[in-house]
């Protein structure tokens, strides 16, 4: 890799692996974690650009970006340009780098009311949106695509055009349609394609499980970075792996035992700091199992997992873990 730095508008992004917006998993707590472990840019789950007009606690709360979460992008998600511009108005309170117009989401609550993927059908409408948000906020606009509706509806490359055409500063392309969700493999000819039909940066996303994945994806596409969402579950370290190996080729080791339960244990100490140990604990439940995952014993463990309620249990987890594996070497 030539360069390791991207440009997007005036912001500069070091490092090509990004964090992906996931909703009900990417939220401050883990998008810090992930940014100290090397992720290069952030962005938070999706918005809806209702719910921030509305001024209703939930989106303030995902509205929240940290100091240690820059540069970092609010993502918003709606319908209408009007909304979609006031949101993006609204955002700026909390100090984005970058504002991210959803136009990939395929969830049903999203997609089936005119908003995520939906709009892709539309591309009259994507454009005014991305425009309407352009034309309202003086920090860059991105916009986050998928390859299309369905298999006979692929038009990421005319969708990306369309952003670029109304002042999107660059273009991230998950390279499945919303028909095929999160299988079958993903298709790096579409990204490589919306990469030839554009001259803002390019993010690939899309089933980046390790640093291999990664530069298979930025040599196959040409795309300028990559966006991990699911590969960096219970594993924020895949960050600073990828940043090796595209760096310098050297592929560092798995990381240990006793450091994975570490950052689990610091990741819940986290979540609970702003969310409050009632909710943080029942939020980190599911990511104790992703930490937990193809470890000896797992699926005991992550049976434990369901029941956290305190920072003290999942502390004892970690020891009991811990101990246990010892005893068996």
């Amino acid at each position: 890799m030539e360069s390791f730095t991207v440009q997007i508008g005036n912001v500069n992004i070091n490092g090509l692996a990004a964090l992906a917006p996931m909703a009900g998993a990417a939220d401050r707590a883990f998008r810090e974690l992930c940014m100290e472990y090397g992720a290069s840019y952030t962005v938070t789950e999706l918005i809806s650009a209702k719910g921030i007009a509305r001024d209703d606690r939930g989106s303030r709360e995902l509205l929240e970006i940290g100091d240690k979460a820059h540069p970092a992008a609010i993502q918003l998600f709606g319908d209408e340009c009007e909304s979609m511009a006031a949101a993006a108005v609204k955002s700026l309170g909390y100090s984005p780098d970058i504002i991210d117009i959803n136009m990939g989401c395929p969830a049903p609550k999203v997609s089936g009311h005119g908003s995520g993927c939906a709009l892709m059908r539309d591309p009259e409408l994507a454009y005014g949106i991305i425009k309407s948000v352009v034309e309202a906020v003086d920090i860059p606009v991105t916009v986050k695509i998928r390859a299309g509706w369905d298999e006979n509806s692929i038009n990421a490359s005319e969708i990306a055009k369309a952003a670029e055409s109304a002042g999107a500063k660059a273009v991230a392309v998950h390279g499945r349609t919303k028909k095929q969700m999160y299988a079958p493999p993903v298709n790096l000819e579409i990204i490589r394609r919306v990469k030839e039909s554009v001259s803002i940066p390019v993010i690939g996303n899309g089933d980046i499980k390790s640093p291999e994945d990664a530069l298979n994806m930025l040599s196959y596409t040409k795309c300028d970075m990559v966006m991990i969402g699911r590969g960096a579950l219970g594993n924020p370290w895949i960050f600073e792996r990828t940043n090796a190996y595209l760096q310098s080729g050297v592929l560092l080791p798995e990381v240990s035992l006793e450091e994975k339960l570490k950052v689990m244990t610091k990741h819940a100490q986290l979540i609970c700091s702003y969310k409050g140990e009632y909710i943080g604990m029942r939020e980190m439940r599911k990511h104790a199992a992703w930490y937990l995952k193809g470890i000896r014993g797992a699926a005991a463990y992550r049976r434990e997992t369901n029941e956290l309620i305190s920072l003290d249990d999942i502390k004892k987890l970690a020891e009991n873990i811990l101990l246990n594996n010892e005893n068996q070497h």
